[in-house]
């Protein structure tokens, strides 16, 4: 395999919905159906959204409205779920638990190819310089700036690596292992994350989340390796995985330029 760009055929085919755009795609959904006389409530601007091990977002917005509109939560779930699911880049929409609205899009690994192709730009925030730096030792896990740095060192050696083997990023469609969607997941969420630590004038829930994501990128590094092992060949699984280590680099090295450090690809 030779090493190369990202294949235009893959990324342009992938539709991928933000979390900050199915929020919205939420509350437009909640909206069209007041708008047509399906509910009589209010909306808010925004709806809360949590991502599970499934690699899928669950919002509890339906169980909000259906308070306040004195309804069942499950109605007015299938009421705002049956717009929602005509959005492209979802899957589908289920109704969990008293009333959760359960969004499974149609590639979750397309977030991966979208943040390469975002670069420098992804989760791009003003933030202000965090009141205490990360220390540099003890270089142990149990240091959260080395774990992040650390992380970002192992993205950037599986980057060089591949480029040695000659094996390239390939389609992100193949991550669907509960580790690599749970990093996909604190992905997603690192824009949110840094738009609150600038909305609050706190580094705090950027540093957290870089945190998160270091932590499950370092299990994902040990038990979903990109590179082949030994006399293995490289296989469609490892281009994925490339393609996450890859998305895992830049948001890392974004992340960490918000927060005034440059990063270091060797520890």
């Amino acid at each position: 395999m030779t090493t190369g760009p990202l294949s235009t055929l893959w990324s342009d085919s992938l539709t991928q919905v933000t979390e900050a755009e199915l929020g919205s795609a939420i509350v437009a959904a909640a909206r069209a159906a007041v708008a047509a006389g399906e509910l009589a409530v209010r909306v808010p601007d925004q709806a809360p959204l949590t991502w599970s091990k499934s690699g899928a977002y669950s919002s509890p917005l339906a169980l909000r409205l259906a308070a306040v509109a004195g309804r069942p939560a499950p109605e007015v779930a299938g009421v705002i779920a049956k717009r929602l699911a005509k959005t492209p880049g979802i899957r589908r929409v289920d109704i969990t638990g008293p009333g959760f609205l359960t969004i499974t899009e149609q590639a979750p690994g397309a977030l991966a190819a979208a943040i390469i192709a975002a670069g420098e730009q992804y989760a791009r925030a003003e933030v202000p310089a965090p009141e205490t730096h990360w220390p540099d030792r003890p270089r142990t896990f149990g240091n959260p700036g080395f774990s992040v740095r650390f992380a970002y060192a192992r993205a950037a050696a599986t980057r060089r690596r591949a480029r040695d083997l000659r094996i390239e990023r390939a389609d992100p469609e193949a991550l669907n292992e509960p580790r690599e969607l749970m990093l996909l997941g604190l992905l997603a969420e690192l824009p949110g994350r840094a738009g609150q630590a600038a909305r609050e004038n706190d580094a705090g829930p950027l540093s957290r989340q870089l945190e998160r994501i270091a932590d499950a990128y370092h299990d994902v590094y040990e038990r979903c390796p990109a590179l082949p092992v030994g006399d293995e060949e490289p296989t469609r699984k490892h281009g994925a995985r490339l393609t996450l280590a890859e998305a895992v680099r830049i948001s890392l090295n974004n992340g960490l330029h918000m927060l005034g450090e440059t990063p270091r690809e060797l520890l």
